[in-house]
């Protein structure tokens, strides 16, 4: 559940499930919004599940189970993944060094599961693992002007810049720590984390002190990530390997054994994975989303963009799925993100729409350059 519902509501929010949890969909006006975030800042409350790991051998017990290093340094974090034995991708996360414990942002969907496993595999070491999800209020400030936003607001001590590492300050009366983030929506970004107690009052900071800045749901955040090129777990992630997504910044080649590595290390030791992550134009259907008010009728698109699962054509043959769709914010066009052979030429594309083949050409990733790269957007090793 929302920790700030009285606030969501205040500004006309429709809500979606996300993993369990009852999450933002929109205010009413997600394009609009969606600009407001290219442009200016916005803040959403994230959805996450939060694990606090505890104990003396926290550190190398985590390290040994994800795919990326886990700092021992207090204000580091990372982004990791932790796979299966045939390297397939069961969640992402962030894990955090907050000194004398760990904290672990994980999807809420995969929170339970994470904690049961790493649970049954503690034997002698000094490690405790416990959800603590409703503890604690995490929001995201993601646009151009997320510094100044941040600035305004937080006492205490300066926005941090490096990504993934946070500060200690306070925002009014409540202790906050701020995270420079990943940058997933292709915009400078910060998260924002406080206890439960002081969520409202914090989101309210965060939306109306200082430089005012436009809260936004996860139908926007969806549509900026594709912009953004930024793979997200519960449409690209989950169940493939990470080569084949490339997002290479959670991956560390030279640390210890983890489960999946080998599978990992063979495919990036051949040269390239069999298939890749693309982004797509569907020139096709501009008319029939121009003819669409997405910001009057939300779900306007919904019919008209391609579903999950689409099939990709190069001539007659199918070269992949579409993954996900979206009306960019900034673009205004219809744009898809898409798993394909690797060797598929760019161009001559169709996508399976309603048993039509509509036009569609591969493009660079990600579609828009932001203010901010996202560190996730997919990258290859040349071969």
């Amino acid at each position: 559940m929302s920790l700030v519902s009285d606030a969501h509501d205040a500004h006309g929010a429709r809500y979606r499930d996300r993993g369990g949890r009852r999450v933002v969909d929109h205010y009413g006006k997600p394009q609009r919004v969606g600009k407001a975030v290219r442009n200016v800042v916005g803040a959403i409350e994230m959805g996450y599940g939060v694990l606090v790991v505890t104990g003396d051998d926290r550190v190398e017990f985590v390290d040994n189970a994800v795919s990326n290093r886990v700092p021992d340094t207090d204000g580091r974090g990372t982004y990791a993944l932790l796979l299966d034995p045939q390297g397939g991708i069961e969640t992402d996360m962030y894990v955090y060094n907050a000194g004398e414990r760990l904290l672990v942002f994980c999807p809420p969907e995969r929170t339970t599961a994470v904690r049961d496993d790493w649970s049954g595999k503690v034997f002698i070491q000094d490690v405790t693992i416990r959800d603590a999800s409703d503890e604690f209020g995490v929001f995201g400030v993601h646009g151009p002007k997320s510094t100044e936003k941040v600035a305004s607001v937080l006492n205490g001590a300066g926005a941090p810049e490096e990504p993934l590492t946070f500060v200690r300050g306070s925002m009014v009366d409540a202790g906050v720590t701020v995270i420079a983030s990943d940058n997933p929506l292709g915009e400078e970004g910060y998260e924002i984390v406080c206890a439960a107690a002081d969520a409202p009052d914090v989101f309210d900071t965060l939306l109306t002190r200082g430089l005012n800045a436009a809260p936004f749901g996860y139908r926007t955040w969806d549509a900026l990530t594709v912009e953004a090129g930024t793979p997200l777990f519960e449409h690209e992630l989950q169940g493939n390997i990470p080569n084949v997504l490339g997002i290479r910044n959670a991956l560390d080649f030279e640390k210890g054994c983890y489960v999946g590595q080998e599978v990992v290390s063979r495919v990036e030791n051949r040269g390239r994975p069999s298939r890749r992550l693309v982004g797509l134009t569907l020139p096709g259907l501009h008319d029939a989303v121009a003819e669409v008010d997405g910001d009057a009728d939300p779900d306007g698109y919904d019919d008209i963009l391609p579903d999950a699962g689409a099939a990709v054509f190069d001539g007659d043959e199918a070269v992949g799925e579409v993954t996900r769709a979206a009306v960019g914010p900034a673009t205004g066009h219809p744009l898809a993100l898409a798993l394909v052979d690797f060797g598929m030429s760019p161009e001559g594309l169709t996508v399976r729409l309603d048993g039509e083949e509509t036009p569609a050409t591969r493009a660079d990733l990600p579609f828009i350059e932001g203010s901010a790269r996202s560190l996730r957007v997919p990258t290859y090793p040349e071969g």
